[in-house]
C-alpha cells in the first residue's frame, strides 16, 4: 500500500478532489497547514505598509490507496493542481506497512477500499 501525501495551493482544492474522485477514489483526509518553499513566502500591502508573510497557507491532501491504483493518483493530482507557477506545492509517496479498519478490524487493503 502507498500514501500520498499532496501539498497544494488551497483554491485548486474542490478541483483535485472532483478529479480524484472522476478516477473513483472515495476517500481522503484534508488538512490546512502553513508553509513555504523556494519563494520564501511573500510581502503583502497593508494599510500602506509592506509587511513579510513567511509562511503561505496551503492544503494537505492525505491518500491511502493500493499498489496499483496510487500512480494514477499522483498523475490526476499533478494534472489538475499544476498552475505553471512557483509554489504549487509537492506530493509526497510513503509505503504502508498495514492499515485496520476500527469498526470492523479489516486489515491490509481490504481496510482502505
Amino acid at each position: 500500500m502507498k500514501k500520498i501525501e499532496a501539498i497544494i495551493k488551497p483554491f485548486k482544492l474542490d478541483e483535485v478532489r472532483e478529479a480524484v474522485e472522476a478516477i473513483g477514489i472515495h476517500g481522503m483526509t484534508v488538512t490546512e497547514v502553513k508553509g513555504f518553499g523556494r519563494q520564501r513566502g511573500q510581502t503583502e500591502l497593508y494599510r500602506g505598509s509592506e509587511y513579510q508573510i513567511e509562511f503561505l497557507p496551503k492544503i494537505k491532501i492525505e491518500i491511502v490507496t493500493t499498489e496499483t491504483k496510487y500512480r494514477k493518483i499522483v498523475d490526476t493530482i499533478l494534472d489538475t493542481a499544476s498552475t505553471d507557477s512557483v509554489g504549487d506545492g509537492k506530493i509526497f509517496i510513503f509505503d504502508v506497512a498495514d492499515a485496520l479498519r476500527i469498526r470492523t478490524g479489516e486489515s491490509g487493503e481490504a481496510a482502505i477500499e
